[in-house]
């Protein structure tokens, strides 16, 4: 055994007096502090911020006030008193919606969210509140009343191109005449003009156009595409952070009891005049 010499034991005792303190308090710190994750998991959630981007009507619009507004605002407003939490919304520009969610900026968004594959690589979502049909629009002097594949054999139907609707009538709708646009009010215009049959697209987007433009004085929707997710997706819904599992549990039991009491069909009703759930 190697003998110290009295200065370096000295040394050693000095060393130990300092450092035994800290070592101590860490010891301590560490074990009344909670394992990692523990303080999320047991997160007692009393105020949720919610952002919508307040730019895209019915669903989200900024009012005579300068406030938020709309469909998801009020259901917003039902699911946070049934979660007995306290709402704030707060508006953000699209392009800063996710990034803002992930920094932690607010809880939760509402704001017409899409429910993609992609989107779920960074975030997590609520089951949908909204599946928005896809509808046909023909001439009203029109004699055509099926709209399946077989109904629309050798029609003419405009489309947007590029999008999911294209690609939906490529594959199921083979025998029909499809004719895309470069935006779907051009392919309104012309079916108004007699230059297609019909036109397929959103659903809310072709009532907007009915309600709001002279030119739809022409025509009217003549029947609903079955919502198919491979190429629709599976809606609209509330875009949360994936370690907030409590809160997203929470929404869940929130929408299926407003569906169930009638009050999502109340306020549905006061921005859509037919089902989009």
């Amino acid at each position: 055994m190697r003998i110290l010499s009295p200065s370096v034991r000295s040394c050693l005792r000095l060393l130990r007096r300092l450092f035994a303190p800290a070592a101590a308090l860490a010891l301590a710190l560490a074990a009344i502090a909670p394992p990692q994750g523990l303080a999320a998991q047991e997160k007692r959630w009393t105020e949720v911020r919610i952002a919508s981007e307040g730019a895209r009507p019915p669903y989200n619009y900024i009012d005579g006030n300068n406030e938020l507004a709309g469909f998801e605002i009020d259901l917003g407003r039902d699911l946070c008193a049934r979660m007995k939490v306290t709402c704030r919304f707060v508006s953000q520009d699209w392009d800063g919606l996710i990034p803002g969610l992930l920094n932690n900026q607010y809880d939760a968004v509402m704001a017409a969210l899409e429910i993609t594959d992609a989107a779920r690589e960074k975030i997590a979502f609520t089951k949908p509140y909204v599946r928005m049909p896809s509808a046909f629009m023909a001439a009203k002097q029109s004699a055509i009343a099926d709209t399946t594949p077989e109904g629309l054999k050798g029609k003419t139907i405009g489309v947007e191109a590029g999008g999911a609707h294209e690609s939906y009538l490529d594959d199921v709708y083979g025998q029909s005449n499809i004719r895309p646009y470069a935006t779907i009010e051009e392919a309104i215009l012309d079916l108004a003009e007699g230059r297609v049959d019909l036109v397929i697209g959103d659903k809310d987007a072709l009532m907007d156009f009915l309600k709001t433009r002279k030119e739809a004085q022409c025509c009217a929707l003549v029947g609903d595409a079955p919502h198919d997710p491979t190429y629709f997706g599976d809606g609209i819904g509330v875009g949360l952070r994936k370690q907030d599992i409590e809160l997203k549990a929470m929404f869940d039991k929130a929408l299926d009891a407003s569906v169930a009491d009638g009050s999502f069909a109340k306020i549905r009703a006061k921005y859509f005049d037919y089902k989009i759930d």
